[in-house]
């Protein structure tokens, strides 16, 4: 585990996850993904069907919206997920995800996981709900919902998207680095190799 600074998380009230990498094992393979849709490599999926017109942009979108709900029944929780939460939940902080993926994914992925209890459904926000991350948006949207502030809130993901909203929102940012490579570290307040290790600096 790395931290880039000494922060505080007691006092952080909200609290913003990605899911897919961060609250779930990934099993993503989206150079496979970008292959399958017909787009370009290495350039973000959302982006590059946002450039497309309507009616292909529709069809590509449908295409990824099956995708990704197949991959949604194979997800699993990652290490320490259970535990981040339940400890959140004891302390009273409110909880929420901003994915870039459509919200009945983010349903789905949860059901599977076993994490839906966790999260109201107000409070998990699709590409449908904000623009997607790295805009800030998603999680400005939830902390007015909250009445919260920035300078209250966290946002915990596994990618520099995650990291650069949580950034421009304002928020304290972690980034979640199974590998412990962390190649994103510069834009992460405190920076750990899992959920597990997360929950262990709010005992």
């Amino acid at each position: 585990m790395r931290q880039s600074s000494r922060v505080e998380l007691g006092e952080r009230r909200f609290w913003i996850f990605d899911m897919d990498g961060t609250l779930t094992v990934a099993v993503h393979d989206f150079a496979a993904i970008r292959a399958e849709l017909g787009l370009q490599p290495a350039l973000p999926i959302l982006e590059q069907i946002a450039r497309l017109p309507p009616a292909r942009a529709g069809e590509v979108m449908a295409r990824l919206d099956a995708i990704e709900l197949e991959l949604a029944a194979q997800a699993r929780a990652a290490e320490g997920a259970v535990e981040l939460l339940e400890r959140l939940a004891s302390r009273g902080a409110r909880v929420g995800i901003v994915t870039r993926n459509s919200f009945a994914n983010a349903q789905a992925t949860l059901r599977a996981c076993a994490l839906e209890d966790f999260f109201a459904p107000g409070c998990v926000l699709g590409r449908e709900a904000a623009a997607p991350k790295p805009d800030p948006s998603g999680i400005a949207r939830l902390l007015a919902h909250w009445g919260g502030a920035p300078h209250e809130a966290v946002m915990v993901g596994d990618y520099r998207w995650d990291l650069l909203a949580g950034r421009a929102a304002g928020a304290l940012t972690v980034y979640v680095d199974p590998e412990r490579e962390f190649p994103f570290a510069e834009l992460a307040d405190l920076s750990v190799d899992s959920l597990a290790a997360l929950a262990q600096r709010l005992v």
